[in-house]
């Protein structure tokens, strides 16, 4: 028995490193791209400002939203048939697809690619599910932190690459070299992930409505997405106007371009940090607990963005918001993880990845409209009063928790 127990801890260690790895190159390769699509798609085309950026908006948000869509169908896919078999489908999928975009002729033929990348999407939810039920619950918080730190460790790093080799090679090298990562991460997956898997037959599956009734806490895991989602649509309402409030603060003849990848990335370093310590903290005093900590301060540093008078304060700023952001989607799935049976866990995950496509889409609307009728600053006074209504929602949804265990 105890040795037994010595092999799985083995097994799930194991294969935290490796996804580790693979969410670290998947975020690399996924941001790699995203610095310069705009420019790419003004290459594929003799295009008006109004109308490039109707085609970049719809480049966007075209991903998500079929992520959104499909997550589900997956997600009782990974149940059924183990969620190894998902992590290759996504990484082989987008692999092929994102090369493939370093081949299109026009902006249609890039649509339809980000269309399929969102069919094939959902590498990093599979992995963070079948880490979650490998790791012992009560290890579940740390240990999904610090695979957090992989993908958001790519994202950061991934911009500078993605520029850089942009600049010498040209737009379409880095999508190319994008595929042969995620191909590198297919490889890694096949031969060292390991999963015992006992597959469900397909007409013994619970069906969705039965798997909220087999939910200890349903009003939690809902209650989960819907935060998920909010969490999304509050970081994605700044995404689009970042750069031009920078630009704004800096005023002419700056370098805003290195500047903006600065303090753009400057939350990811301070997540990176502090993400596996928050989790450990969230198994020892309630992962519910730090989430509405990390609600809480993302509100106290928002407002103030609004009012600053240089960048510097807006970078200082942004490095302490990194830190509240590490309390806050690995506290989500660390509560999914210890409130959901191990065989509805991918459906979990795939269900909470289609809210946070959700808020991706969202965001960036929600933020430009804001930013239309208010100007900049007023996006950071108002994205605090989604981040108030998520806090209130989590307060209301997480009593339960707290009522079991007193």
């Amino acid at each position: 028995m105890v040795e037994k127990a010595k092999a799985a801890r083995t097994i799930w260690q194991r294969n935290l490193k490796i996804l580790w790895i693979g969410c670290f190159l998947a975020g690399m390769g996924f941001s790699l791209v995203m610095p310069f699509m705009s420019l790419y798609i003004d290459t594929l085309g003799d295009f008006s400002q109004k109308q490039l950026s109707l085609w970049s908006g719809v480049t966007f948000s075209s991903t998500f939203l079929v992520t959104a869509i499909v997550s589900p169908y997956w997600g009782r896919l990974a149940d059924r048939k183990g969620r190894k078999l998902m992590l290759l489908r996504s990484a082989l999928g987008m692999a092929i697809v994102i090369g493939l975009m370093s081949c299109v002729t026009n902006v249609y033929q890039l649509i339809g690619l980000r269309l399929l990348q969102g069919v094939f999407s959902g590498f990093i939810s599979n992995a963070t599910a079948l880490i979650a039920t490998q790791v012992p619950r009560e290890q579940s918080g740390k240990t999904l932190g610090t695979l957090t730190t992989g993908s958001v460790t790519g994202t950061l790093l991934g911009p500078f690459f993605g520029g850089g080799i942009a600049e010498l090679f040209g737009y379409r090298i880095p999508f190319l070299l994008t595929g042969i990562l995620l191909l590198v991460v297919f490889f890694l997956c096949f031969f060292f992930v390991k999963e015992e898997f006992q597959p469900v037959e397909k007409g013994t599956e619970l069906s969705g409505k039965e798997v909220l009734k087999n939910l200890t806490y349903p009003r939690v895991i809902v209650g989960m997405f819907i935060t998920t989602m909010m969490i999304q649509v509050a970081a994605n309402s700044i995404s689009p106007i970042l750069s031009l409030y920078i630009k704004e603060l800096l005023g002419a003849n700056q370098n805003v371009a290195f500047i903006s990848g600065i303090v753009a990335s400057v939350p990811g370093i301070a997540t990176l940090i502090a993400a596996p310590r928050l989790g450990a903290l969230g198994d020892r005093i309630g992962s519910e607990r730090i989430l509405m900590a990390g609600l809480i301060v993302s509100i106290c540093l928002l407002l103030p963005m609004a009012f600053v008078t240089n960048v510097w304060q807006l970078a200082v700023l942004r490095f302490f918001l990194g830190v509240s952001d590490a309390a806050l989607i690995p506290a989500v799935q660390a509560i999914l993880t210890k409130n959901s049976p191990h065989i509805v866990a991918g459906r979990i995950f795939s269900y909470n990845q289609s809210f946070q496509a959700m808020g991706n889409v969202m965001g960036p609307l929600i933020g430009s409209m804001i930013s239309s009728s208010l100007g900049f600053r007023g996006v950071f006074i108002i994205t605090p009063l989604f981040v108030l209504f998520n806090f209130i929602l989590v307060r209301r949804n997480t009593k339960s928790i707290h009522q079991q265990l007193h």
